[in-house]
């Protein structure tokens, strides 16, 4: 007996289809780490004002680790007003040292992220950003500016800035607009005022929308203030940093499970990132399927 063509070419039907058998789709960690009642506070949070600050996130001694491992690294200063003329910035950090990992994969960020993005988002970048005596104020923006899609509309990325240094008003604390991720394209920041800036302490984060305008501040004091920025995506968008040629099959396979698979190394269904028809993890020598 002849069976039935169940496959009718619709996109849907081949959606459902698993080609990367059980590579296709790996959750986060998150869930069985947070306070789901903290969780539901943070989600209303980023809702409503388009961030929320995630505060003790780090301790001292994780700090003094990241801060000995991006010190060394420090050196290069912005070639324009947007990365600072005295702004020093790492860029490919994943490639140069693992102290910061647990900034891209903290559960409370990937959390919000579970909730806000489809599964198997990606990292689109991470820095390190050391704002220097004298530094001007940024201009303003929102990070996924760069996708062509009108606004408003939902937000296609995400960030998190953590604070080594303590943020305050006079030494470059990021500078927010509350509900500005509901702005359509119609409307533009008319003057520093709308702005609050993001005051916490070391060792907290700022989590918040790529919808949402914002802008690294000026740092008045005669010290420095250090940070690490981790930004997200959908995972059917391109991402900032090439991480395929930027960081190494060696490190891939020393990050976490979360981090590798925010590099890229998942499917996002029914094929997008696969490697000959299959998952990329397959490169890595996991042939479990």
């Amino acid at each position: 007996m002849t069976q039935p063509n169940t496959f009718d070419g619709s996109l849907k039907l081949f959606e459902s289809i698993d080609i990367a058998g059980t590579h296709r789709r790996t959750h986060s960690n998150a869930i069985d780490q947070i306070d789901p009642v903290q969780h539901d506070t943070d989600w209303d949070a980023v809702q409503e004002q388009g961030y929320v600050i995630l505060h003790d996130l780090f301790s001292q001694r994780e700090l003094d680790d990241i801060r000995k491992a991006v010190t060394p690294l420090l050196g290069h200063q912005g070639r324009n007003p947007f990365e600072g003329v005295n702004t020093q910035r790492v860029y490919n950090v994943l490639e140069k040292t693992r102290a910061c990992d647990r900034v891209v994969d903290h559960p409370r960020v990937l959390a919000l992220l579970d909730r806000l993005f489809l599964p198997n988002y990606l990292l689109s970048q991470l820095q390190v950003i050391n704002i220097l005596p004298g530094e001007a104020a940024q201009g303003l923006h929102h990070d996924d500016s760069f996708y062509p899609i009108r606004r408003p509309r939902p937000p296609l990325g995400a960030a998190i800035v953590m604070a080594v240094d303590p943020f305050t008003a006079d030494n470059g604390a990021t500078r927010l607009i509350p509900g500005s991720h509901k702005w359509g394209d119609d409307r533009q920041p008319i003057s520093s005022d709308e702005c609050i800036p993001a005051v916490m302490p070391a060792g907290s984060a700022i989590f918040f929308l790529g919808t949402l305008w914002h802008g690294g501040g000026a740092n008045r004091t005669e010290n420095a203030r250090l940070a690490l920025t981790a930004q997200y995506c959908e995972p059917w968008l391109r991402q900032q940093e090439n991480f395929s040629r930027g960081v190494s099959t060696e490190v891939v396979n020393r990050v976490s499970e979360d981090i590798r698979r925010m590099l890229g190394y998942s499917v996002h269904g029914p094929f997008m990132g696969m490697v000959d028809g299959m998952s990329p993890k397959r490169t890595l020598g996991d042939r479990q399927d």
